[in-house]
């Protein structure tokens, strides 16, 4: 669980500063390459994801970390009184200061912060999802979200509508594309995390692909890797794959600062596809990790695409 200084339980709240400074250290401690891909924002771009990520961090801990067996809907109730506390500008508690900071400095809206909780409400009750359709609202909820609230940091190129007959246009917003994305992302989480989710008795591919690959549920848990889960892994690869394409189309509508970043971001995760189909899809024994040489090889590759794409 998430650590917030004493001072918090006394109502005593850090200066802007301090806050963001504490949603860096949360940030980098929980998510080196999303740290990592940050740091290539301008500072005020970059602490603003700090402390999005950290809101977004601390829920994600009430449903998955060590305090998950307390955690009710009562409990995320209040995480949504809490939210409106902060879009009202009342910080409740440390990390909050440096999110109301945010959403004065950016158009974020309430709505997808609501999504997310309501998608972490999801986790309490389900452990299967028969259909994508199903697994697509989850993924939304806790990750497409993200795509929305990184969207009105990101900004939009309006560059396109400086010749006279495009002045009177609104610029195109790829609200679609960003959720794409967040999409792409929880769904390579979901392949990369199977063996961790199945010791928690959990299963997030949906259970009518499993029955198309007549791979079973004990299958599943017992860690069988075949024929049967191969395909069953290249089909779900291919479908995050989509959604990493759709994501692309929309990075040449946001502000031109981020485009190089974007596509850091994009490629440094949907390498960790590459990584899966490397360990031969074995997911139960195998964390599919990108490495850090990697990683900077990989900055060039995005910079040229952010050029020319």
């Amino acid at each position: 669980m998430l650590q917030l200084p004493d001072s918090v339980h006394m109502r005593t709240l850090p200066s802007v500063e301090d806050a963001y400074q504490l949603c860096r250290q949360i940030t980098a401690k929980y998510s080196t390459t999303f740290y990592l891909s940050t740091l290539l924002f301008g500072q005020e771009k970059r602490k603003a994801f700090w402390a999005i990520y950290t809101w977004c961090r601390r829920i994600d801990e009430l449903v998955d970390g060590p305090a998950a067996t307390i955690t009710t809907p009562e409990t995320l109730e209040m995480w949504e009184s809490q939210l409106e506390s902060i879009f009202a500008g009342n910080p409740v508690e440390a990390a909050d200061v440096a999110l109301v900071d945010t959403i004065q400095r950016f158009p974020l809206e309430i709505q997808p912060f609501r999504d997310m909780i309501a998608g972490q409400q999801m986790d309490l009750y389900r452990s299967r999802y028969e259909t994508f359709e199903e697994l697509n609202l989850y993924c939304y909820r806790v990750a497409g979200s993200v795509g929305l609230m990184s969207k009105a940091v990101l900004g939009i190129d309006s560059s396109n509508n400086s010749t006279p007959w495009n002045q009177d246009r609104e610029p195109y917003v790829p609200t679609e594309e960003a959720i794409a994305l967040g999409i792409a992302k929880q769904l390579t989480n979901i392949l990369r995390d199977v063996g961790e989710d199945a010791r928690r008795g959990r299963i997030y591919i949906p259970l009518e692909d499993l029955a198309k690959f007549n791979y079973t549920e004990q299958d599943l848990f017992k860690g069988v890797i075949d024929e049967r889960w191969r395909k069953l892994m290249q089909f779900q690869i291919q479908r995050a794959r989509q959604f990493y394409a759709k994501a692309e189309k929309g990075i040449k509508y946001l502000s031109p600062d981020a485009h190089w970043q974007i596509w850091v971001a994009m490629l440094f995760y949907s390498q960790i596809l590459d990584r899966i189909e490397r360990n031969q899809y074995d997911v139960f024994h195998k964390r599919a990790y990108v490495p850090q040489l990697q990683k900077l090889r990989t900055l060039p590759v995005a910079w040229l695409r952010s050029q020319v794409l």
